[in-house]
């Protein structure tokens, strides 16, 4: 009398092969898709960037403000007036020697 081995059936195979490709998708989703990790740690590392450069942007805003208060009419620094007038018009007083 001869045993017979039970062999694996094509569905079961199928079926498994199924299940690895389903599982392989959902990891490579998890990694690299639009909401995986990689995009979490790319927009993480943007969110740095900017808050740096929002950082950068209000301090120069507040150097501006202090700036154009210097300059106000209620308030007039003489030495900013007076560094402004030769910057930007190029003035000179008649005492000074400019060399070029």
């Amino acid at each position: 009398m001869k045993i017979k081995r039970a062999q694996p059936s094509v569905g079961a195979a199928v079926f498994l092969l199924a299940v690895g490709c389903i599982g392989f998708y959902f990891t490579f989703a998890a990694i690299q898709g639009d909401f995986g990790v990689f995009r979490r740690v790319e927009a993480s590392a943007e969110r740095a960037s900017l808050e740096a450069e929002r950082d950068r942007l209000q301090a120069e805003v507040a150097r501006l403000e202090n700036l154009t208060t210097r300059l106000s009419d209620d308030y007039l620094d003489l030495d900013l007036l007076d560094e402004r007038a030769r910057d930007v018009l190029g003035l000179i007083r008649s005492d000074e020697i400019v060399v070029r």
